[in-house]
């Protein structure tokens, strides 16, 4: 043996020293085994190769099986030497075994698996990589991510490569959401881990990336957020829609639902029978609607807005137009992807078609507003930066939504007609109070709640003798019911004047015809004044007191006995008289007047008291504006006031 290595002395056990110039025959082969060994060394003198495992005994005593691999060499001299590469069989027969189980799952393995340099670039691409991209190894090795895979957010996948070469920390399942050449329409989620790969030495060498397509997990989740999201608009609807009894502010809560989180633009038009309050007919005999725009909302700025019809303006849509037809129809429409052809039928001329194009409109729906069997208009549903067509779970979302928003519609237009018919028969009752009475100067104001008109009623009755009537009342209810039941008492009130009874006789006779009415209850206060003494006597049957205002202008609610309100029976009645000085004010009034929500009614009194302390003087019509506009600008219910000096 002439030239030995430190390895050999691991491998055998023997120095240097020990084995240079000793026959290998004699130092590390058995007896037994030496003859085969003479003869390897012969084919390998004679320039054979072999390779192969042989029995080696190490210096200890003990025998290896080592694996060879030997070879001739000749040097400058043409002498013959004998190489030998040595390994330890069992060590052999283990790194075989990993490459070969390594390779094995590389190459079988489900995983995405790819390798790159430092530089980002492929080096590697497993079989199941390749068939994600749609791309063969040879192709992408040695090109960036970015280069062969445009339909992913490369910038992500390179930053989270490069912070893992930097601080050797591994990034685990990140998402990647994206499309690549192996599914270009459709697309993919991914999950990601990113692995720092060094050397025995600590040289990083690259990045190990494994990939699993997790789209199902993906999609399943977002189907489930989705229903989620879906359960919380018809939630919020519930909350929204339908907060007053107002058609263009129930238009426009509805609009505001649908936006952003189902549609980017949503526009509301009714039949223009329903702003009237008219019974509705679908279309017209040439199969066009008259329509009333309500509502417009969108998600984002956008210039869609302006091919929606404007609101409050009339709109008529030939029998061509979706909108038309789903009205007519009653049925839900879907455009899932619009054709150039349905940008047409949705717009309502050829310059807000333009528009839609231009702004991008892709998908749309259309949904009834059906109440009580009757259509009353549609819901128009446009995309644009959502990519994502409508589909029938979109379209059921819209028609629940239309459904709500449709019954608050309507229960507005009913509310409406009531109303309206309640006030045409109150005010046909109210008649305005005499002007030329002799020493006592009125003037008056009703104003009908927003919501529905009330009984809420006043009146100046001239009496015999000069005398004065004063009455103010209010039935309690609201509509056409309280209405009729106020102008029966008020007839009463009138007749019963003319008998010159004094006010507790007086409401004990309305207290009897109120309880032959059914269930009605009223409050009522009944004054007698006499301008020519300055006498008033009154009495009160659950009614708030009247403010007295003194020609100085100190002002106090006169002391009155409340009494039970009419139409409870059995309870008597009191009076009380007082003294009105030239120049006094008595102002009487319905608690819509002084009574607010969330305000104690002792406040609305004592403001009340203030404002006429303030305003006593000038013509009483001005007082009663002031008063008015001091207390209220949109009462939610009746008010009834008047003065008399």
């Amino acid at each position: 043996m002439t030239l030995w290595s430190p390895e050999a002395e691991l491998l055998f056990g023997y120095s240097a020293a020990e084995a240079l110039g000793r026959r290998a025959d004699h130092l590390l082969v058995r007896t037994e085994d030496r003859r085969a060994a003479r003869d390897l060394f012969a084919r390998v003198r004679a320039g054979d190769t072999w390779a192969g495992v042989f029995p080696v005994r190490r210096r200890d005593g003990t025998t290896v099986r080592v694996e060879f691999h030997t070879m001739g060499l000749h040097d400058s001299h043409g002498d013959a030497y004998a190489l030998g590469l040595a390994a330890d069989e069992a060590t052999v027969r283990r790194v075989e075994t990993d490459l070969a189980v390594s390779g094995l799952l590389i190459e079988q393995s489900p995983v995405g698996l790819a390798v790159f340099d430092t530089e980002l670039r492929w080096q590697r691409a497993n079989p199941s990589l390749q068939s994600m991209n749609g791309m063969p190894e040879p192709l992408v090795r040695g090109r960036r991510i970015s280069e062969m895979l445009p339909g992913l957010d490369t910038d992500a996948i390179e930053t989270a490569m490069r912070r893992v070469l930097a601080t050797g920390e591994p990034i685990l399942d990140q998402q990647t959401i994206g499309r690549t050449p192996a599914d270009p329409d459709h697309d993919h989620a991914w999950s990601e881990s990113y692995y720092r790969l060094e050397d025995a030495g600590g040289r990083v060498l690259g990045i190990a990336v494994s990939v699993i397509d997790v789209s199902e997990r993906h999609r399943a989740a977002s189907e489930v957020a989705e229903a989620r999201e879906r359960l919380a608009v018809v939630a919020d609807a519930g909350v929204r829609i339908g907060t007053t009894l107002d058609l263009r502010q129930t238009a426009q809560e509805l609009a505001d639902v649908a936006v952003p989180r189902l549609a980017d633009l949503a526009a509301v038009d009714v039949l223009d029978a329903v702003v009237h309050r008219e019974p509705v007919a679908r279309v017209r005999s040439d199969g066009s609607a008259r329509f009333r725009a309500l509502a417009v909302a969108a998600g984002y700025p956008t210039e869609a807005v302006h091919a929606a019809d404007t609101v409050g303006e009339i709109a008529r849509y030939g029998a061509n137009r979706l909108i038309a037809q789903c009205v007519r129809d009653g049925a839900p429409i879907l455009v899932p992807h619009t054709s150039e052809q349905d940008i047409r039928r949705i717009a309502r001329d050829e310059a807000a078609a333009d528009v839609l194009r231009r702004e991008g409109v892709h998908s749309y729906i259309a949904a009834p507003l059906i109440a009580r069997g009757g259509v009353l208009g549609t819901l128009s549903l446009h995309r644009t930066v959502n990519t994502k067509p409508f589909d029938q779970d979109d379209l059921t979302l819209a028609c629940e939504l239309a459904m709500r928003a449709a019954l608050a519609i309507d229960n507005a237009r009913l509310y409406g007609r009531e109303r309206d018919a309640a006030l045409t028969l109150q005010r046909s009752l109210l008649s305005l109070p005499p002007r030329d009475l002799d020493g006592l100067e009125t003037a008056s104001r009703y104003l009908p709640a927003v919501s529905a008109a009330g009984g809420d009623w006043f009146d100046v009755l001239p009496m015999k003798d000069g005398r004065v009537g004063l009455v103010v009342g209010d039935v309690m209810g609201k509509g056409i019911h309280a209405a009729a039941i106020m102008g029966q008492l008020r007839t009463a009130t009138r007749a019963f004047s003319k008998l010159d009874l004094p006010p507790v006789e007086l409401l004990r006779h309305l207290d009897e015809i109120t309880q032959s009415l059914g269930d009605s209850i009223a409050t009522c206060l009944y004054a007698v004044c006499d301008p020519r003494t300055g006498h008033c006597e009154l009495s009160t049957a659950g009614h708030l007191p009247p403010v007295l205002v003194h020609p100085d202008g100190d002002a106090e609610l006169i002391d009155t006995p409340s009494g039970a309100p009419l139409g409870v029976g059995g309870v008597p009645f009191a009076a009380v008289d007082c003294e009105l000085a030239e120049g006094a004010v008595l102002a009487l009034f319905t608690d819509g007047l002084v009574e607010k929500r969330h305000e104690s009614l002792d406040v609305g009194l004592h403001t009340l008291v203030q404002l006429l302390r303030r305003h006593h003087h000038g013509p009483l019509d001005r007082i009663c504006d002031q008063v008015l506009a001091a207390l209220h600008g949109a009462p939610d219910d009746d008010v009834a006031l008047l003065l008399a000096r």
